[in-house]
């Protein structure tokens, strides 16, 4: 990935650092796969940070391998009183939300506890925040699912309409409601600014989760195993885990900065042509592990949509942004990290971060030269 020239370098280093130096960040579900790089990116730009889960969910767990700094509390959000206590203990200024039950399968063998962790938790939460004064902004993540998909191969903006058929699309979709009533109702008369961000399919390195493609990839490539898909043509906005979060820092930004016109809800989502099948994502990733074959799922399947594109118009003309990583280079740098770790015991997870800040700089993206 090479060494950064002196100059490239201070720029890097000197992002979005006047926003987030000696904030006080919490982060719900911070030792997840996007929480624990998110972590790792906060603490390079000086935020002091607060994490909440419920613990490692994974074994290997990414976020124990890079060993932050970060101060954290074992909690599950949907225990009210206690979340209320360490918000107040905290004082943050700002709050990330990342924390839920993510899976669609696992949404529909347990819908109460998908609907309990992501509705109820999110409105803890929201609650605990409108009753400290300290926080100025808040950030739910939701997901690209949130929509009412017909399978357009248009994509959708963030003005179409919210829906879900599966219980995690649909509680997501709640949630997404859910603040939009907080925003109006409780935090409008505080100036708090609250808003939604709305990702891809997020892959890359230390992602060790059930029932995903990549670590499902990964794990039978390790082994030795065939892999079962259920839908080898489905078709999803895949993208790296850098660029969703460079967008949540991106509108996390204004968030801080006051910009009362970016409390709303946002898109970050791969360019248009990083739209791709399963069934190509496989072949793409066979590239870095010949020894990957799979095989497909003739059980009856549970409901899923086979096509999903959103836009990410808005995002890049008002905040700048703007994906990094095409899908090659995706795949790429998501099999280096695994094949790091794997075949010699290395976590590569800073030099991937800051080889992505370098390419953002060379592709003169706003966030990264602003």
């Amino acid at each position: 990935m090479g060494k950064w020239s002196s100059p490239l370098e201070a720029m890097v280093m000197t992002m979005f650092a006047d926003v987030f130096r000696g904030k006080r960040v919490l982060l719900t579900g911070h030792s997840g796969f996007k929480g624990s790089w998110l972590v790792m990116w906060l603490e390079q730009l000086g935020a002091r940070v607060y994490g909440i889960s419920l613990g490692a969910p994974t074994t290997p767990s990414h976020l124990e391998l890079l060993e932050p700094c970060c101060e954290h509390y074992v909690l599950d959000i949907r225990d009210q009183v206690a979340l209320h206590r360490v918000v107040t203990d905290i004082q943050p200024e700002l709050v990330l939300h990342l924390a839920a039950q993510p899976l669609v399968r696992q949404s529909y063998l347990d819908p109460t506890e998908t609907w309990q962790i992501n509705l109820n938790g999110t409105m803890n939460l929201l609650e605990a925040c409108r009753q400290t004064a300290s926080v100025k902004a808040v950030l739910v993540v939701t997901t690209d699912k949130v929509y009412l998909n017909k399978e357009l191969r248009t994509g959708y903006a963030e003005e179409d309409p919210l829906g879900g058929y599966d219980p995690y699309s649909a509680s997501k979709a709640a949630c997404e409601i859910l603040v939009q009533s907080y925003r109006q109702s409780f935090f409008a008369k505080n100036d708090v600014l609250v808003a939604t961000a709305r990702a891809g399919n997020v892959i890359g390195g230390g992602d060790w989760s059930e029932d995903r493609l990549i670590p499902d990839i990964i794990r039978a490539s390790v082994l030795g195993r065939p892999l079962t898909i259920r839908y080898p043509d489905a078709v999803r906005p895949w993208q790296h885990v850098l660029d969703s979060l460079s967008g949540y820092l991106c509108l996390a930004a204004k968030l801080l900065a006051g910009d009362k016109t970016c409390a709303r809800a946002w898109n970050f989502g791969p360019a248009s042509d990083a739209v791709f099948s399963v069934r190509e994502v496989l072949l793409e990733m066979q590239l870095y592990w010949p020894e990957l074959r799979w095989l497909q799922e003739t059980e009856a399947q549970l409901q899923e949509t086979g096509l999903l594109m959103i836009k990410s118009e808005l995002a890049q003309r008002v905040l700048g942004w703007a994906p990094v990583w095409d899908f090659q280079q995706t795949a790429l740098q998501t099999a280096f990290w695994y094949q790091n770790y794997y075949q010699h015991s290395t976590v590569i997870t800073q030099q991937q971060l800051e080889y992505y800040q370098e390419c953002a700089c060379e592709q003169g993206v706003l966030w990264a030269i602003n």
